[in-house]
């Protein structure tokens, strides 16, 4: 199954409120996980996993919000560090 499929059949089983609710989710499961990592309490993999299930999310979110309109504006983001980068 491709992702794109996987996206619709997500939303079509669970809706986009869920899916947003399922985003917030793994975030904080990722930031508890970093927190958990610098203190020794989990291993790489642990965070590991935790980033693979965010990363999933963004693809969702990304499909729902628009592939398009998100290039955009991770392009102007990059823009923004390059210049802050740049400077003195």
């Amino acid at each position: 199954m491709e992702l794109e499929q996987i996206y619709q059949a997500t939303l079509a089983k669970w809706g986009e409120e869920a899916q947003y609710d399922q985003a917030v989710e793994e975030c904080a499961e990722l930031i508890a996980a970093l927190k958990h990592y610098r203190r020794g309490k989990i291993d790489r993999q642990a965070v590991i996993d935790e980033l693979a299930d965010v990363s999933l999310m963004l693809g969702q979110l990304t499909w729902m919000f628009g592939q398009r309109d998100v290039e955009q504006a991770i392009a102007a983001k990059l823009r923004k560090l390059d210049k802050l980068l740049s400077a003195p």
